[in-house]
């Protein structure tokens, strides 16, 4: 390299590394605890999937006879990888743990953080047969609301609402056991493989299926019931929202739509804020809806 190029790559380097410019974009890793990793989590989930939807995800020659070795093989090596995981991102941990953490050794730190990550991965474990559960019913309003699909087969295997549903389901367990940061992970990942967007801390019931789904977007502190069904393009939002007196957006309060059992929302609508959509009404397509809805009532576009 001649002299004038040392120079540009000295000045970069000095630049780069000023602690003003890397303010609030720079992890210092604790030893022992690495960022959790995309490629583990991706893992993760298709263990996940291999143990909810067995001989559609892992090996596809599973049989009756040999399933609980293959489902046995397949927790443990689960449990493992979440315990990893579930420590990595107890960094990011703004919960009770952060200020316990304060008063211990590093070591003493490490295995409190082992401690904390098995318990949340056993206690997440214990609910896969119910996150099961939940899924197949969402594999049959998925079913049963599109007269193009053959066969619950090729709900499973090809539709995006269901891969995208199994990353909620999973994320969802995990953010409602304080689980820091790797929730968000899972559901940006489906986000990424299925155009749906889905936020861990929403609360969704059972018979939901997403026709279609490109485009969706359902926010933090969505409630919806069961027997939903949306179609693309449809937003469940927030508008804007209030800040405390340093004109910093106050977080956590309930900002998104409620959607009561048997709602249906047409492509590309928008509903936002908290507002609720009362049991068995129906939005229309390209409509913004900033109101409550009654029950039972059928909204769209005026000619």
């Amino acid at each position: 390299m001649n002299n004038v190029t040392t120079q540009i790559l000295t000045q970069a380097v000095e630049e780069l590394s000023n602690p003003g410019s890397y303010k609030d974009l720079f992890h210092k890793h604790s030893e022992g605890t690495p960022l959790p990793s995309g490629n583990v989590l991706s893992e993760i989930v298709e263990l996940a999937r291999a143990i909810i939807f067995p001989g559609y995800y892992g090996k596809s020659s599973i049989i009756a006879e040999t399933l609980s070795y293959h489902i046995g093989v397949y927790i443990e090596r689960l449990y493992v990888l979440l315990v990893e995981q579930i420590q990595a991102g107890l960094a990011f941990s703004d919960g009770e743990e952060k200020y316990i953490y304060a008063a211990y050794s590093p070591a003493t730190i490490l295995n409190e953080q082992k401690r904390i990550a098995q318990n949340r991965a056993e206690r997440f474990i214990s609910k896969l047969p119910e996150i099961r559960k939940t899924l197949a019913t969402d594999v049959v309003a998925a079913y049963n609301g599109d007269p193009a699909a053959k066969s619950y087969g090729e709900i499973i295997s090809c539709y995006p609402a269901i891969k995208v549903l199994t990353n909620y389901r999973i994320a969802h367990e995990l953010f409602m056991l304080e689980v820091p940061l790797i929730p968000r992970m899972l559901t940006e990942m489906a986000h990424s493989e299925t155009g749906i967007d889905i936020h861990p801390g929403a609360s969704i019931g059972n018979y939901f299926t997403i026709d279609h789904g490109t485009g969706v977007v359902i926010g933090e502190t969505c409630v919806i019931g069961n027997n939903v069904k949306l179609y693309q393009g449809v937003t469940l939002g927030a508008k804007s929202f209030p800040c405390d007196e340093n004109g910093n957006p106050i977080k956590g309060i309930p900002r998104h739509p409620i959607l009561e059992d048997d709602v249906i929302v047409y492509s590309n609508a928008s509903i936002l804020g908290r507002v609720t959509i009362g049991k068995g009404a129906t939005i229309g397509g390209n409509i913004w809806v900033t109101q409550d809805v009654p029950a039972g009532t059928f909204i769209s576009q005026k000619r």
